[in-house]
């Protein structure tokens, strides 16, 4: 393997856009009418203000470790300097089961927008899939998009955040006018019913929240090309976390204060009414949020290609997943066979159709919970292991939000489960976890045989030595 190093280039600035607009996407667009009419409008804010309060703390714990552990991979070597080897290879392939359900999303999303700006595009009926017509236009246009964004990836880091940055910028455009708009057009007497199926109504949405609300994470995954001093990038990673929060609630607020509960029954793109609803009936107010939702779509889908293949990357280079998966391109320093690879297992996304939308939310999102849990744990027992490590970044009252944000993380956990009102899907969002601990176990038992425990346990210690 060369001696290759990642690109030490990202600012402030690039890493607020990367993690923000990873974070917010296109869920906010997409699915904020089944937020609503699930729970309720306050139940739905409520459901992303517990969510939201996890990923706080959870990002606390980030934010600690990332600063004094900054290296690509993140959970990685964060779960490997308190727990080990085989715990930390769980984390980190939880997490990219999450990073890999983005992508696959965005890819199922892009030709979701094309219905609202090109009615009737769908041509071409391949075969109909949990009640779902696929066709040869439909899926195509998230195929395409789905080899777009791996090309740009695949050309590196500086191009990828360039984009971003710009990009960022048209989706607070386009949210702060809806919500704004919601906000003085609309009334109160439109947000109700408040709540409408109880608890049952807010687990549902909660269980969505942790997929919403990845992309923070992403920061750790690309420590290594993050130019700032250590103490910032755990503040940059806390106002990511807090920005998204924020967005959502507010989306939430401004979709129901336009739309009643018959009209976002009957819409298929409830932020792009709402949006036109606000502005006297605007159809082309309505094209400037879907426009705003394409960006989301494009930042996100870049930004979980960086975490990704950052995370497969920091695997491959500790010998846990095939080596050549930690090769550096000669021109673009980008990993890109972790790259490719991604895109091997996203491209075709699109031929499950609409209905892999919730799939991919709710079968990666129990992914992100399980590897979050694990850096909270890996945070406490840092705390007693390693009491002296240098921590820019150190959060006051001891390892009490590690131990709240572990109960969170349990109880958030459960909620997927068979017997609760928001149990994951049979067979199409289990048969997704299932498939994933397969292959991952498969690949890790395949590069332990070939480079041997030893070598993975020597090549975490050098990496993280070299940073103490």
């Amino acid at each position: 393997m060369s001696d290759r190093k990642l690109l030490r280039i990202l600012g402030n600035k690039d890493v607020i856009a990367l993690a923000f607009g990873a974070m917010i996407g296109w869920g906010w667009v997409v699915t904020a009418g089944l937020w609503v009419t699930e729970a309720g409008s306050l139940g739905a804010i409520l459901a992303f203000l517990v969510g939201g309060l996890l990923v706080v703390l959870v990002g606390l714990t980030y934010a600690e470790l990332a600063s004094a552990l900054p290296l690509a991979g993140g959970e990685l070597v964060y779960s490997f300097k308190a727990m080990g080897r085989t715990a930390s290879f769980i984390a980190t392939w939880a997490v990219i089961l999450g990073y890999v359900s983005v992508i696959a999303f965005e890819a199922v999303a892009l030709p979701t927008v094309f219905e609202y700006l090109i009615p009737n595009y769908s041509q071409g009926h391949l075969y109909t899939l949990a009640g779902w017509d696929v066709t040869v236009t439909w899926a195509g246009i998230g195929i395409l998009g789905s080899i777009i964004v791996a090309w740009v990836n695949y050309r590196g880091i500086k191009l990828t955040s360039s984009i971003t940055v710009i990009l960022t910028g048209l989706i607070l455009a386009a949210g702060i006018l809806l919500i704004t708009g919601g906000t003085v057009s609309g009334n109160v007497e439109t947000m109700q019913p408040f709540f409408t199926t109880g608890a049952a109504g807010i687990m549902s949405v909660i269980i969505m929240t942790p997929f919403m609300f990845v992309g923070f994470d992403v920061i750790p995954q690309a420590a290594e090309e993050i130019n700032v001093p250590q103490k910032r990038i755990g503040q940059l990673l806390i106002a990511s976390v807090l920005l998204a929060v924020l967005w959502y609630v507010a989306v939430i607020f401004g979709v129901s204060r336009m739309l009643s509960p018959a009209e976002l029954n009957e819409s298929n793109l409830v932020t792009a009414d709402a949006m036109a609803k606000a502005f006297g009936d605007s159809r082309l107010m309505g094209n400037f949020l879907v426009l705003g939702g394409i960006g989301g779509i494009l930042t996100s889908w870049l930004g979980f290609y960086v975490g990704g293949s950052r995370a497969i990357y920091a695997l491959a280079r500790a010998g846990m997943l095939p080596k050549s998966l930690a090769e550096l391109h000669p021109k673009y320093n980008t990993p890109h066979k972790a790259i490719l690879l991604i895109a091997v297992l996203s491209t075709a996304a699109p031929l499950l159709g609409r209905p892999a939308l919730e799939w991919f939310v709710n079968a990666g999102g129990l992914g992100l919970v399980v590897a979050w849990m694990m850096v909270a744990i890996s945070f406490i027992i840092l705390r007693k292991k390693e009491p002296e490590m240098k921590r820019p970044f150190r959060l006051s009252g001891g390892t009490s939000i590690g131990w709240i944000a572990i109960v969170m993380s349990i109880g958030i956990g459960i909620l997927y489960l068979p017997g609760m009102p928001s149990a994951l899907v049979w067979p199409y969002e289990w048969v997704i976890i299932g498939v994933w601990a397969i292959l991952g176990f498969v690949l890790y038992k395949v590069s332990m045989a070939k480079y041997g425990k030893e070598y993975a346990n020597k090549r975490m210690k050098e990496e993280i030595d070299r940073i103490a």
